[in-house]
């Protein structure tokens, strides 16, 4: 039971600027564009997000959002349509989103993972991208991932 549903609401609120549909752009050549929404469930107690880019090797995806107090930020939950199941820690603060996972979870941890997205002032676009480690400490860049709100 939530003792302070002022506080959960308050912290949860830092993720209004994603809700709606978005265009997302991979940076790789040749994968076209994607599309991505993000919706309250359950009376804003989670933010779902759906993804999928047709026509490209990118999968479809699920990940439910929920907040994470004593880690001061968010768990995400994600589900691909390739049956990967996955847990990242995130947070959205000053304008930058966060995504990482440095530790074995439903998935085997091959490859630590991170996402680093700056969102626009007027939260019109999100531009990031994703990086990989072998060791969780020194990155290398996967990927550009850029979004742009159209709905």
């Amino acid at each position: 039971m939530i003792s302070d549903r002022s506080d959960h609401d308050a912290a949860l609120s830092a993720l209004d600027v994603l809700v709606g549909e978005w265009t997302v752009q991979t940076g790789i050549p040749d994968v076209p564009p994607g599309r991505v929404v993000f919706e309250w469930a359950l009376d804003r107690t989670f933010l779902v997000q759906r993804s999928e880019v047709p026509r490209s090797p990118f999968p479809s995806s699920l990940a439910v959002i929920a907040r994470d107090a004593a880690a001061g930020g968010f768990t995400q939950h994600y589900f691909d349509s390739r049956g990967v199941v996955r847990v990242y820690r995130m947070t959205l603060r000053e304008g930058v989103w966060t995504l990482l996972r440095t530790e074995p979870d439903f998935s085997p941890l091959d490859f630590a993972q991170r996402f680093q997205g700056t969102v626009a002032a007027d939260g019109s676009s999100v531009d990031g991208r994703w990086e990989t480690s072998p060791d969780g400490e020194t990155w290398e860049p996967d990927f550009a991932l850029s979004y742009t709100k159209i709905g």
